[in-house]
């Protein structure tokens, strides 16, 4: 478990670097952690939901083959019913995720957008925002 201390100490650092942000006493370039955001979304997107899915298939059909194979014995064939179940919860619950995320994309209108950085109008003309 995590000392109180020690979260204290990230929430500290974490302000300090975002000060000046809050203070507008310079730009704070976020180019890395735009390309770490990128980054961590591309491999969510592309190889962790596929790896899981893939991981739920075979759990299924493990179970499938476990039943199959399990002749008269009662007790291996409700271990590889559990197996099938959660095979099936954990797919239908993925999947479900996977497409209440793009209704929302698609009722937002977020394909491929960008977020939109804000500026803050400086006195002398110009804004003072990232981006």
């Amino acid at each position: 478990m995590v000392s109180r201390n020690k979260i204290a100490a990230y929430l500290a650092g974490g302000s300090a670097y975002l000060l000046p942000l809050v203070a507008f006493a310079q730009a704070v370039d976020f180019g890395y952690f735009d390309e770490l955001g990128t980054a961590l979304i591309d491999f969510f997107n592309n190889i962790l939901i596929p790896l899981f899915i893939g991981v739920a298939v075979i759990l299924f059909f493990y179970g499938l083959i476990k039943y199959i194979t399990s002749g008269e014995s009662d007790d291996a064939k409700k271990s590889a019913r559990s197996y099938m179940i959660y095979g099936v919860v954990v797919l239908f619950v993925m999947i479900s995720v996977w497409g209440l995320v793009q209704i929302l994309v698609d009722l937002f209108g977020l394909e491929g957008v960008a977020p939109v950085t804000p500026t803050v109008p400086l006195p002398g003309g110009g804004g003072g925002g990232v981006g």
